[in-house]
C-alpha cells in the first residue's frame, strides 16, 4: 500500500488541495480531498506539488543518445528511462521510413525490449511512421524509402499486427485507402501524414478508418490551388472534421503562439494529444545528431532548441520533453492546467484505446503518477505503482 499526501491532485474535473491519493497492488483505490487514514503504507510526501496522471507520448522517436531505429533491446530501454525522468510513463516507440526488411526487424527487437522494460516508461505497441508518404511532404524523412503502399509488403508486415498499434500514411497514395481498411481490421490506428491531400482525399481517408492526424501543420498541406480554384488541405480537414483526432508538437518552436490557440479553440482539449516527436538528442546538450539508425541515419544539427537538416531547410524532429510540452502549452498559449493534462494523459490514452486503465487519476486505473513543481519540473515518475525516478534518489 502507497499514499502519497500532501499534494494538489490533478482529477478529470477538477484540482483537489492537499489531496490523499492511495495504491494498492500498483492500482489507484482511493483519492481523497483530505487524510486517508491507512496503517502501515508507504508514505509519499509530494511536498505541495502536482500530483498528475502519468504523461502519454503516443508519438516519439528517441532521447538519451538512443533512436528506436537502432535496432537494439539497449536503446529501446534507454529511450524509456530517459522519458521517464521527464514525466511519460507511456509511449508509442516510432520508426521512420525504411525498408520492409528493417521495420520487421524493428518490431522485432520492440518485442524483445517489452519484455525487459521495467525501469522505463511502459510501450503501448509501435508506431510505423511510412514508408507510404508523398515524396513533397517528406520533411526529414529519407527519400530513397518512400513508396506507395504495397499489400504484398504490408501484409507480411501485419502479421505482426499485434506488435504495433498505429501506422502513419499519406491516404491520397494509390492503394492508400485499402490499406487504411487494412489496419482498421487489425485493430490498428490509421493515422494521416505527411500528405499532399485534399479535403475530398481526407473525406475519404475517414470512411476508410484514418481517424489521426499525425503532428498537426508539420508535413502536411494546408489551402491548394489548382488553376483557379482553392482546396482545403489536410490542416484545414483535420480543424474541421470532428471525426479526426490531431496530435501537436507543442514544442513551443514547430508551431508558434497563434497555431497553439488556434488549434486548441477550434479542436479542444478532448481531441488534441500532444507529442514530443523527439529524435535521439532529447534530454542531452549534443549540438550535433543523428536522425534514424546511429550507422546509417541521417545527419542533423542541434539550435534553437530543435533539430535540423544541416542546410535547415527542414526541422528534423523535436528535443523536447513531455514536461516541456505541458509548460509551453500553459506558458505560450495561455491554457488551463487541467486542460493542458488532459491533452497529454486522457487523450492520447482514449486514442490509443486504453483510457479503461491510464490516462486519468481515478479508482480501478492503473498508478502511473508523476509530481511535478509549479514551474513543471518533475520531481517523481511512478509507472503502475512503482516509483521508478525521483530527484531524491
Amino acid at each position: 500500500m502507497i499514499k502519497i499526501i500532501n499534494g494538489k491532485i490533478i482529477t478529470p474535473h477538477s484540482i483537489l488541495s492537499k489531496g490523499t491519493l492511495l495504491i494498492e497492488n500498483g492500482i489507484i483505490k482511493k483519492i481523497s480531498e483530505g487524510e486517508i487514514e491507512v496503517a502501515d503504507a508507504v508514505v509519499v510526501d509530494a511536498a505541495g506539488c502536482y500530483v498528475s496522471p502519468g504523461f502519454i507520448d503516443i508519438h516519439v522517436h528517441g532521447g538519451g543518445g538512443a533512436d528506436f531505429m537502432d535496432g537494439r533491446v539497449e536503446s529501446f530501454l534507454c529511450i524509456a528511462e530517459t522519458h521517464l525522468k521527464y514525466g511519460t510513463t507511456a509511449m508509442v516507440p516510432t520508426t521512420l521510413t525504411s525498408t520492409k526488411e528493417q521495420l520487421l526487424q524493428t518490431l522485432m527487437v520492440y518485442e524483445q525490449a517489452n519484455k525487459l522494460n521495467s525501469s522505463g516508461a511502459q510501450f503501448l505497441g509501435m508506431h510505423l511512421e511510412g514508408p507510404y508518404f508523398a515524396m513533397n511532404q517528406r520533411g526529414a524523412q529519407d527519400p530513397k524509402f518512400i513508396r506507395d503502399p504495397d499489400p504484398k509488403e504490408y501484409d507480411e508486415i501485419l502479421e505482426q499486427a499485434h506488435l504495433i498499434a498505429r501506422w502513419s500514411a499519406a491516404p491520397e497514395l494509390k492503394g492508400a485507402l485499402a490499406f487504411g481498411k487494412a489496419l482498421r481490421k487489425k485493430n490498428i490506428l490509421a493515422a494521416i501524414a505527411h500528405t499532399d491531400a485534399v479535403y475530398e482525399d481526407v473525406l475519404k481517408a475517414v470512411k476508410h478508418g484514418y481517424s489521426l492526424a499525425t503532428h498537426l501543420y508539420s508535413g502536411m498541406s494546408g489551402v491548394t490551388r489548382r488553376d483557379a480554384f482553392r482546396f482545403a488541405g489536410v490542416v484545414e480537414s483535420a480543424l474541421l472534421l470532428d471525426e479526426l483526432d490531431v496530435e501537436v508538437i507543442a514544442d513551443g518552436i514547430h508551431l508558434p503562439e497563434a497555431l497553439l490557440k488556434l488549434i486548441y479553440k477550434v479542436k479542444g482539449q478532448d481531441k488534441i494529444a500532444l507529442i514530443t516527436d523527439a529524435m535521439r538528442a532529447a534530454g542531452t546538450a549534443v549540438k550535433e545528431s543523428i536522425l534514424g539508425h546511429e550507422h546509417d541515419g541521417l545527419r542533423v544539427i542541434i539550435e534553437d532548441g530543435v533539430a535540423k537538416l544541416p542546410d535547415r531547410t527542414s526541422f528534423a524532429g523535436s528535443i523536447a520533453t513531455a514536461n516541456q510540452l505541458v509548460r509551453t502549452m500553459i506558458n505560450m498559449a495561455g491554457l488551463p492546467l487541467l486542460d493542458v493534462v488532459q491533452m497529454i494523459s486522457a487523450t492520447p490514452a482514449r486514442i490509443m484505446g486504453i483510457q479503461e486503465r491510464k490516462g486519468t487519476l481515478e479508482g480501478g486505473k492503473d498508478a502511473d503518477i508523476v509530481i511535478f513543481d509549479a514551474d513543471i519540473n518533475v520531481r517523481l515518475s511512478m509507472v503502475c505503482g512503482k516509483v521508478l525516478w525521483s530527484d531524491r534518489d
